[in-house]
């Protein structure tokens, strides 16, 4: 059931913040103005979608009131289940847009890629997903700026991180943190035989100064030549910054810039995107028997996705999901599996917050195992 009251309340607010926003006092606070037009912003999609139902609710009463009419019975009753399916999905809108909000939604992402288990192979397949991400963040208008870059002898990947910046980025690639697996023989396999090798995934909304406040006094900083391949440059200047956080342990080096302080703010914006992370997880784990069920937890341990190049299928093994196009995924063409994560997410949200049974995929996974 749809909470009524709390939609009317929601749309006389509304209506307030349109006479507010007329206010010359209002308009002359730049501050203000921000806040409110922001609240109006967020409101509108539920008061517009409140509006539709009322006016579709109105229609269902005067033609179930024309049954009673003969000459109209028939015409009514050929228009009414129409109408009934479309009040059933107008009610799930506004049963969606009313889930709580993730502030984190909005943000700009850290994404950071580790080659795991399969040495060079495993390196190659990093690669291969930074390329992935990065020909989606082009297809959306984002831009994908590299903060960190560990390479392999063979032009893969030994860890790549970086920062993605454009519109509502970490709702898009919030699901895919945990470990991926890649199944296709590789270039310097002489038998032809398929290996099976894995790289890591981290998804970071990036920190902001009132997210995470740090302490000069908690850090070590320490400066080095920039080694690994690049280039001349990047071996003859003292640029690399290192800065360990000592209360959590925390370590991380930048040495992309020939600029020390270029890389310190790059260290530093990863090191509190990883602070806020740990946050995060610490909260998600007070509420996961509220979320055990859900995509999007921190469990990066598990395994979440397997590319199996021999038959150009992709499984998501979290929803049960197997897409026979893997061409086109690792071209950047990640929408189909990401809009079924988000609605995987949406049903399991609904469930909890009492809004009807899950949704969930039940297709074949065949590398569930």
């Amino acid at each position: 059931m749809l909470p009524l009251d709390k939609l009317e309340h929601l749309t006389r607010r509304y209506g307030e913040l349109d006479d507010l926003l007329c206010q010359p006092k209002v308009l002359a606070d730049r501050s203000q103005l921000s806040k409110l037009n922001k609240e109006r912003s967020d409101l509108e999609p539920v008061v517009r979608e409140f509006g539709r139902l009322r006016e579709l609710e109105k229609r269902i009463e005067e033609d179930e009131a024309a049954l009673a009419d003969p000459e109209l019975r028939e015409l009514v009753q050929e228009e009414l289940p129409g109408l009934h399916k479309e009040r059933l999905e107008l009610e799930r809108s506004l049963q969606l847009l009313l889930l709580p909000s993730d502030p984190n939604d909005k943000k700009n992402t850290i994404l950071e890629i580790r080659s795991g288990e399969g040495g060079e192979e495993a390196a190659l397949f990093a690669a291969d997903l930074f390329r992935m991400y990065a020909r989606y963040a082009e297809t959306h208008g984002w831009n994908i700026e590299p903060l960190s870059v560990s390479e392999s002898s063979t032009g893969g990947y030994k860890e790549v991180i970086a920062l993605v910046t454009g519109k509502d980025i970490y709702s898009h690639l919030r699901f895919e943190g945990g470990v991926h697996r890649v199944q296709r023989v590789p270039a310097t396999e002489t038998q032809g035989r398929i290996h099976t090798s894995t790289a890591t995934v981290a998804v970071l909304p990036e920190a902001e100064d009132v997210d995470v406040q740090i302490d000069e006094k908690d850090l070590v900083i320490s400066i080095a030549a920039s080694g690994g391949p690049g280039g001349q440059g990047v071996n003859t200047t003292n640029s690399a910054v290192q800065i360990q956080h000592k209360p959590s342990g925390l370590i991380v080096k930048c040495q992309d810039e020939r600029s020390q302080l270029k890389n310190k703010a790059k260290a530093m914006k990863v090191l509190k995107s990883r602070l806020l992370d740990i946050e995060r997880e610490k909260q998600e784990a007070k509420e996961s028997a509220e979320r055990r069920g859900m995509v999007g937890t921190a469990e990066r341990s598990s395994k979440v996705r397997t590319y199996n190049y021999p038959q150009n299928r992709v499984s998501d093994h979290r929803i049960r999901l197997t897409l026979n196009k893997l061409d086109r995924i690792v071209a950047g063409d990640l929408d189909e599996l990401f809009t079924a994560l988000r609605s995987h997410r949406q049903a399991a949200m609904l469930e909890s917050h009492g809004g009807g049974p899950a949704l969930l995929y039940t297709g074949e996974d065949p590398d569930a195992a």
